[in-house]
């Protein structure tokens, strides 16, 4: 019998002391290359082999920019311990310990620089009532860092504060409290592959569902006639009018509700003119209800899937594409350098288009 020599994997020495430990990379210790072949495979087998997709139809991975320190947002513990008094970390899913940290690698450097001044800082408000507290710490392009999660409204910013990322040079606005992209460095590209789509006209509207702050709706308003962005967070929505005055732009506006709630209207209301959809759901993927409705919505005539959960798109997929929708292009991108996670965009058509 011939023998197969083992397939020996690269390794390189990871960046952060509890690699392993903390829960949030888990590839740190391989060259990027290699962890970029292993996510774009991993979801060109989910897709091929769940829904029969032709390996055709699948683009490359699109990289980061930055393989490090890109992260604007970290999500930390402040918990009572025995042993070490008060301690700040990371809590490792499906683990009641908490792993120490005073610096992340995957974290923007401003962020990174900041932990042991939020240890003391945090500590200060971190009074006997308290157990555990969970801390948001954030920052943009402008390098500010702010944080919260000790008090009631301590993630709540004024307008002044705001943080902002440009692009196209467009401004967007977010705060600690609204749910916005990690990776300021890729998002550019994003919008780049969005807006290369064939499928914008002058005579378009275009729903953005799940809209959050308005990142979408803002940056493809001039390719379009009209701009409908619906979002159920109210955090969101008050950030998204403030990004729509800020651009002072006439042909976008913002509902407030749950998509289930807010899209047959919108379908019927212009049911004469053409219509691209960009779903950005989170993990969960899509509820029952919205699949219901997106899978047989014959006037859209585009839809366009943002998904940062494989397993969940993967079975929303496998819904909209049994009757009316066909995958015309996926397209992986590398949200979360050194995480397992991945960005998948996903452009589907009518079958009988």
């Amino acid at each position: 019998m011939e023998m197969i020599e083992p397939v020996l994997r690269k390794s390189v020495k990871p960046r952060c002391p509890v690699f392993g430990e903390c829960g949030g990379c888990q590839y740190q210790d391989m060259p990027y290359e290699e962890e970029l072949a292993i996510k774009e495979n991993q979801i060109q087998d989910l897709l091929i082999s769940r829904l029969g997709l032709a390996r055709a139809r699948c683009s490359p991975i699109v990289p980061s920019p930055q393989e490090y320190h890109y992260r604007n947002r970290l999500d930390l513990k402040l918990s009572r311990v025995q042993q070490q008094g008060v301690a700040m970390g990371f809590s490792p899913v499906g683990h009641n310990r908490m792993v120490p940290v005073s610096a992340c690698s995957i974290a923007r450097p401003e962020i990174s620089d900041y932990l042991p001044q939020l240890f003391q800082e945090a500590q200060a408000k971190f009074s006997s009532d308290y157990n555990e507290a969970n801390l948001v710490v954030r920052s943009g392009e402008e390098t500010r860092v702010r944080w919260g999660g000790i008090g009631r409204r301590s993630l709540q910013m004024e307008a002044k504060d705001f943080f902002w990322t440009e692009i196209r040079g467009q401004r967007i606005f977010y705060s600690l409290g609204t749910f916005f992209q990690t990776n300021l460095s890729i998002l550019p590209t994003v919008i780049e592959r969005i807006r290369f789509l064939d499928v914008w006209s002058k005579e378009t509207l275009f729903l953005d569902l799940y809209s959050g702050v308005g990142l979408f709706g803002i940056l493809l308003a001039d390719l379009v006639a009209a701009v409908v962005m619906v979002e159920e967070s109210a955090t969101s929505v008050r950030l998204a009018r403030y990004n729509l005055q800020h651009h002072g732009l006439p042909n976008a506006t913002i509902k407030k509700g749950r998509i289930e709630d807010e899209l047959p209207g919108l379908l019927v209301e212009a049911l004469l003119r053409q219509k691209v959809a960009l779903v950005d759901p989170p993990r969960a993927g899509l509820s029952p209800k919205a699949l219901t409705i997106l899978k047989d919505a014959n006037f859209i005539s585009a839809l366009i899937y943002l998904s940062c959960q494989p397993d969940s798109l993967v079975r929303d997929l496998g819904i909209l594409t049994k009757t009316h929708w066909q995958i015309e292009n996926v397209v992986p991108f590398d949200f979360f350098p050194k995480t397992k996670h991945i960005e998948t965009l996903v452009l589907l058509k009518p079958q009988n288009a």
